[in-house]
């Protein structure tokens, strides 16, 4: 790593009046030491290096600039940067302010960036706050809903910072504001095709706002409607009976034989964890009755191979065809659980993820068995090719 001399000659060539030539192999040599944990590590002790490095992000030379986001993307992906990076460097006020220009060439980076940077709830707090004094949620909000706001980025990575966000309380009361009409905003983007982040991170924005189990009737009822949009990622295109379409919100019933299921298993794994979070209250359990949800989830649980995905169905599976809890526990994110059952449920979850865990290690095995054994019969076949031809 380098000395204390060399890291202020590296800093003394990060002016703007440096030569071109020279900015770029200093800002190439620090992409490449960024890509390292020790080199992450270095710059934790360096915000003075750090503050140049980020004044070149308004550099006159492209390439200049897409290094020094690539090298902050790097960054903030190791957790104990982030203090660094938000509070000496205060990177955010800038950040915030260029992804609202809608010709800012580079706010797919900066999307990336403040994503990293809310993972953990400590910098998430920050983020928000800094949100707040400047562009604000609303218009957070708006960006990411406007098809095309930036002609020159995508701005997926728009859907797992407001998946962070959710986190806190204050940005699930904001989307959750019956009078604002945010969260209905959200979601068609449970089926937006073109981006499995943008997708995943809306699916992890309601599961988030789905916590708050005073809004579940609300979020249930036709004011948002939100089951279908749950369930529909997780349909397939079997047939149902009649009586069973009959019972289902009409956007699930006598779906085509070409419908297919969300392709990601962990966001597979998120939809269903926010319709168990829905059942956690007494209205959230009688509507997916009512709704016939057990269909749907019948015919996905025989179909999903992945094991913790089929997990999170089965428990889902319980609570919809078990008996109502007790008065007075109707509300199961209410319950107060006693510490000897905490004990035993910790190790019961203990003991599934170990079977998941060997499970997976099984099925992994046959899989490199199968492919072993057709790599073999292809060989066998080249073989016998070879010796008809001579």
């Amino acid at each position: 790593m380098l000395s204390e001399s060399e890291a202020a000659e590296l800093l003394s060539f990060l002016g703007p009046g440096t030569r071109l030539d020279v900015k770029g192999q200093a800002t190439g040599y620090i992409l490449g030491l960024s890509a390292h944990s020790d080199g992450c590590r270095f710059f934790r002790s360096k915000p003075d290096l750090l503050r140049a490095l980020f004044a070149l992000t308004s550099d006159p030379s492209i390439a200049i600039v897409k290094d020094c986001y690539h090298v902050f993307i790097n960054l903030t992906a190791d957790e104990t940067l982030h203090q660094v990076l938000v509070a000496d460097v205060n990177i955010l006020p800038v950040l915030l302010k260029n992804l609202q220009d809608p010709e800012y060439p580079f706010s797919d980076q900066i999307c990336t960036i403040l994503s990293n940077l809310s993972r953990h709830k400590k910098t998430c707090k920050t983020v928000f706050k800094v949100l707040q004094e400047g562009v604000g949620l609303a218009q957070l909000v708006e960006i990411f809903c406007t098809e095309g706001y930036n002609k020159k980025a995508k701005l997926h990575y728009l859907g797992p910072l407001l998946s962070n966000l959710t986190q806190l309380p204050e940005t699930r009361n904001y989307l959750l504001d019956k009078d604002r009409c945010v969260v209905q905003r959200l979601l068609h983007f449970t089926q937006f095709q073109a981006s499995v982040v943008r997708r995943g991170g809306v699916i992890g924005t309601l599961r988030n706002c789905c916590f708050e189990h005073d809004h579940h009737e609300w979020l249930l009822s036709e004011a948002v409607d939100i089951l279908p949009f749950l369930l529909l990622p997780l349909a397939g295109p079997e047939e149902l009976t009649d009586e069973e379409n009959e019972g289902l919100p009409v956007d699930l019933q006598y779906l085509p034989e070409d419908k297919k299921r969300e392709e990601d298993p962990d966001i597979r794994k998120m939809l269903l964890e926010t319709l168990i979070l829905l059942t956690a209250t007494k209205a959230g359990r009688t509507t997916l009755r009512d709704k016939n949800v057990y269909p749907i989830i019948r015919e996905f649980h025989r179909w999903e191979k992945d094991a913790h995905v089929g997990a999170a169905c089965e428990k889902l599976v319980q609570v919809l065809i078990g008996d109502e809890p007790e008065q007075g526990m109707e509300n199961l994110m209410q319950v107060e659980i006693p510490e000897d059952v905490k004990e035993k449920l910790k190790e019961a979850d203990i003991r599934e993820q170990q079977e998941l865990e060997t499970e997976q290690e099984r099925i992994r095995q046959e899989e490199e068995e199968e492919e072993r054994k057709k790599r073999e019969a292809e060989g066998a076949d080249r073989e016998q090719e070879t010796g008809l031809i001579r």
